[in-house]
């Protein structure tokens, strides 16, 4: 995930030819020849043929997907970026990890690797508790910036099944989704681990280290007699090349960065079909810009397409897959589902979207658990609800401890979730957008998306007084973001004289009862009378059915 602000590339939209242009052919990988092969079918890998996909129905039903974005980085229980900014010398990473390890000239994130085990972890006891939440989709990391593999890579020797926890993690996590009955996704992250680990070629520029360089210099032949005897610390931190502008500042691979070379790119795409020809997942998210490595290659679009023609072989001719991209235009939110990071959009989108989001940092940060810094339930409902009204989904990262557990606050917001969906889910899963997705003060005065998403709790707190709504059938659902005041939902939209409902409103219930409730409705609102008694939840759900 991202820790900087994204500078726009124009060439995110550019043709082949002007691509081709601006970088020079040297860059494009029509020459390699890859280890993996493509998948055949209807799907080619350019833009024309890709956006000929749809969204299954099965995502669109599903609205809620968890998310286990744990890795090595989640070891050292210090929150986001921890394999680059532990290299940055004064940052607070490094000084948490001198204090804790050492300096990172003597033991660098490859030992944080070797540190973590993994030992706690119960994947069916975790998927289950999600499920129970109502998830319908389970998300595991595959891989982050930091360059590991979670999962038994053939052509990536820095993977959990021989180093750390000598554990196939995407495994276990798929087997226990499967188990659980839910449909598996991967994220995959290490496209852009080439400009992430700049900062492990630096050196100290002060104090008794000063120029003694860090351990991301290192190479294969260094490691007689240690415990990493025999692997290539460059085969993960990928960093014997030119230094870029820093990463942390620019993302889009036209923006100052040093391009990747062909071997890394031919490298990431055997890694990446690897996972998906030995796992089979029904979902994957890329963290970039359109798909990895776009446009300096065509690596993402050769994914994306063998994805899609893997996936129709596998489900007899019907495509289920589920491919996710940042920062897309037009043409690429047809190819793929359009993915926004901690953030959600301003109106009800044609296409299906996704938000992603995290109730504390990405990686375990044991500090946010001390501090009670985590969103609450009450958020993570009320984000949940006003992203299905606008025709997305919600994939929400509890974050892991290195150990492989969830806390006992993380614990608790889980639950918080599980009891509102279990009584109000009627109004969320299966559900469609209305006309319009909602009213209510929050509705009047949202902010604009920025980069990649970035626009959450920017907005207007949620009242009892904003509504959001839902469909199914014939069924309206409204759903106020609090206790409206007064004991009376006021809904201005479905007055006699609004032009979006014409028809007469024959009851309103209560979802999460089912009890019946008294309306008046006049030619200004339609106004829901609460019981006296009713019970205190973060969000009221009301069903409207047509007399």
């Amino acid at each position: 995930m991202r820790r900087r602000t994204l500078i726009k590339s124009a060439l995110g939209v550019m043709p082949g030819l002007a691509i081709t242009k601006a970088l020079g052919a040297e860059h494009l990988l029509g020459s390699i020849s890859f280890d993996e092969t493509m998948d055949t079918g209807p799907f080619s890998p350019n833009w024309d043929s890709l956006q000929n996909y749809k969204a299954p129905e099965w995502y669109r039903d599903a609205k809620f997907g968890i998310w286990a974005h744990w890795g090595p980085q989640c070891q050292p229980e210090h929150g986001d970026w921890y394999a680059r900014m532990m290299y940055i010398e004064g940052s607070d990473d490094y000084k948490f990890h001198v204090e804790k390890y050492g300096h990172p000239s003597k033991f660098g994130f490859k030992d944080v690797i070797n540190e973590w085990k993994a030992e706690n972890w119960d994947p069916e006891h975790l998927v289950n508790l999600y499920k129970n939440a109502g998830a319908k989709y389970f998300f595991a990391l595959a891989n982050h910036h930091d360059n590991f593999d979670n999962y038994n890579s053939k052509y990536h020797s820095w993977n959990s099944t021989k180093l750390g926890p000598k554990k196939d993690l995407i495994g276990g996590w798929a087997k226990a989704a499967k188990n659980n009955g839910l449909k598996f996704g991967v994220s995959v992250h290490a496209a852009h681990a080439w400009m992430f680990y700049q900062t492990a070629q630096g050196a100290d520029k002060t104090g008794p280290l000063a120029g003694v360089p860090y351990d991301g210099n290192i190479t294969k032949d260094m490691g007689k007699s240690k415990w990493w005897d025999g692997y290539d610390p460059q085969a993960l931190y990928a960093q014997r090349h030119k230094v870029g502008l820093d990463g942390s500042d620019q993302w889009g691979w036209m923006n100052g960065a040093s391009i990747p070379d062909k071997k890394y790119c031919n490298d990431f795409f055997n890694r990446t079909i690897d996972l998906v020809n030995n796992y089979d997942p029904d979902l994957v998210y890329f963290d970039d810009n359109i798909l990895p490595l776009y446009p300096v290659s065509d690596v993402g679009l050769r994914i994306a397409a063998h994805i899609y023609n893997r996936n129709i072989k596998k489900n007899n001719g019907k495509l289920d897959a589920i491919i996710t991209g940042k920062i897309l235009n037009e043409q690429q939110r047809k190819c793929m589902v359009w993915d926004i990071e901690r953030g959600q959009s301003n109106q009800i989108e044609p296409l299906p979207w996704q938000t992603d989001t995290c109730i504390g940092n990405w990686h375990y940060d044991r500090r946010l658990y001390e501090q009670k810094g985590y969103k609450s339930s009450k958020t993570v409902i009320h984000t949940l609800i006003d992203v299905v009204s606008k025709n997305g989904n919600l994939l929400l990262n509890v974050p892991v401890r290195g150990d492989g557990t969830i806390d006992s606050e993380e614990l608790a917001i889980v639950e918080g979730i599980t009891v509102w969906n279990k009584q109000n889910g009627e109004a969320i899963f299966g559900t469609r957008p209305w006309k319009i997705f909602g009213e209510g003060p929050a509705s009047e005065s949202v902010n604009a998306l920025t980069a990649q998403g970035f626009n959450e709790g920017k907005g207007k707190p949620f009242s009892g007084s904003d509504i959001r709504f839902t469909t199914k059938g014939d069924i309206l659902y409204a759903i106020a973001l609090g206790l409206p005041a007064d004991g009376k939902a006021v809904i201005k939209v479905l007055g006699l004289n609004s032009p979006h409902y014409s028809g007469k409103i024959g009851s309103v219930k209560l979802v999460s009862t089912g009890q019946e409730l008294s309306f008046d409705r006049n030619n200004d609102a339609l106004t829901i009378n609460l019981p006296d008694n009713i019970a205190d939840q973060v969000a009221y759900s009301f069903k409207i059915l047509p007399a």
